[in-house]
């Protein structure tokens, strides 16, 4: 699959630096599993997702670019690699709401929304791995 040239580069990766990759998104999963702090939660899991998207694309022989939104885009490629529309529904959901947290004074996120939010990337990372 060719991605867009303007946010993602070819790239081999060794299988060293994919276990980094993985070590990393378990480290990431581990931290939101244990906090009992919605927005750590939250953080954490979408962080996850984001990483978990670097490590799936990475096996596909690319590297992402830092610019703006790459995030967006790699939620966008996760989805269409994995054939989940799901990813791309939640992930964006989860990427505006950690904006509007990020930027905004008064953007909370629940409990159960971060719960959610943590089960679905777990299941994705079960699906990768």
């Amino acid at each position: 699959m060719k991605l867009d040239k303007n946010y993602f580069i070819e790239q081999t990766f060794s299988p060293d630096e994919l276990k980094k990759y993985r070590r990393s998104i378990t480290r990431y999963l581990n931290i939101a599993k244990m906090s009992a702090e919605a927005d750590v939660k939250f953080h954490f899991s979408y962080m996850a997702l984001i990483k978990i998207g670097i490590y799936f694309i990475a096996k596909e022989g690319y590297r992402i670019k830092s610019r703006p939104g790459h995030h967006q885009k790699i939620i966008e490629t996760l989805s269409k690699l994995l054939d989940n529309e799901d990813i791309i529904i939640i992930g964006d959901k989860m990427r505006k709401s950690r904006n509007l947290e990020f930027y905004s004074s008064d953007s909370m996120v629940t409990d159960t929304e971060a719960v959610e939010n943590l089960k679905f990337i777990e299941k994705i990372f079960q699906k990768i791995i």
